[in-house]
């Protein structure tokens, strides 16, 4: 079995239709339906069902896709791997990030595993969490962080930060006649909350949160980011949802915040990886090292 007619099969079954997959492989249309062909007589399988309507993939065509594309992805990180040692390094580490599940706690730690290990490169990518657990998954991502714990039998999520959550409100609200703000008190207030498109796991939290009330709470705008929530919220749209370690680090004088009166007002953050038996060196130890700093 060839790399080029695995090339080609992929590119067809992306395009499904044989003219333009040829163009995309700058190849004329006949080669690739010899390869096709070759390929599927190797296989002992039809993978395209070709009829009037089109092309269309069978669906051993679709289970082989799959696991093509499994393969195209290792493939892809074994080059990357030679990469990095030929320039001096000892491997990589692909760390996917969901739900905003950013903070110092973080970047501190990227730092420490830098500096402890300069060797391994550590490449980050922010991707909703749909895509994190796809490439997981898939192998694009070695590991990734995000506030979601049910995340399916074959990824693993360890919890290792919780942060109370807090109610961010204009300097000038009548919330801050409490000291905590009861959870019963939200459900007669606009609300200001991420997109659930963008932080996924984050706005399943806050709705196990929110689902005692009762009635639906009125979400006024969904928000991308903290920085356009405070915003809205600064100027009166509504009040929103955040956390102590996340607000610490923002100035913004026309925003306060309470914390809830639930005791289980907190959000997660889980490291998500795999269910392998095995882990790569590299990475069994910045997993140690991620624990490490969970208990201090």
């Amino acid at each position: 079995m060839e790399l080029r007619h695995l090339r080609c099969f992929v590119v067809l079954a992306e395009e499904l239709h044989f003219t333009r997959a040829a163009e995309r492989l700058h190849i004329e249309q006949p080669p690739l339906s010899r390869a096709i062909k070759e390929l599927e007589e190797e296989l002992g399988v039809l993978l395209f069902d070709r009829n009037r309507r089109g092309t269309v993939l069978t669906a051993a065509g679709a289970t082989f896709l799959q696991d093509v594309r499994r393969l195209f992805t290792v493939l892809e990180q074994a080059r990357e791997n030679a990469k990095a040692v030929g320039s001096g390094l000892r491997g990589s580490i692909r760390i996917a990030v969901s739900d905003g599940a950013i903070d110092p706690r973080l970047s501190a730690f990227l730092a420490c595993c830098r500096q402890e290990e300069p060797g391994i490169e550590i490449r980050l990518a922010e991707v909703p969490l749909a895509e994190q657990l796809r490439g997981l998954r898939s192998g694009d991502f070695t590991i990734g962080f995000a506030h979601a714990a049910d995340v399916g039998g074959d990824i693993v999520a360890e919890p290792v930060w919780q942060d109370p959550l807090v109610i961010a409100m204009p300097a000038r609200h009548e919330l801050l006649a409490h000291r905590e703000i009861p959870l019963h008190e939200l459900a007669s207030h606009p609300l200001v909350l991420c997109d659930p498109h963008v932080c996924e796991g984050y706005c399943r939290e806050l709705a196990r949160l929110l689902r005692p009330l009762e009635r639906e709470p009125n979400v006024v705008e969904h928000v991308s980011s903290l920085d356009m929530m405070l915003t809205l919220v600064g100027a009166g749209f509504g009040v929103g949802f955040t956390t102590e370690t996340r607000i610490a680090a923002c100035q913004r004088p026309d925003v306060v915040t309470r914390p809830l009166a639930v005791e289980s007002a907190v959000i997660t953050t889980y490291l998500l990886r795999p269910d392998r038996d095995s882990l790569s060196a590299p990475l069994e130890r910045f997993v140690a090292r991620l624990r490490t700093q969970r208990i201090k």
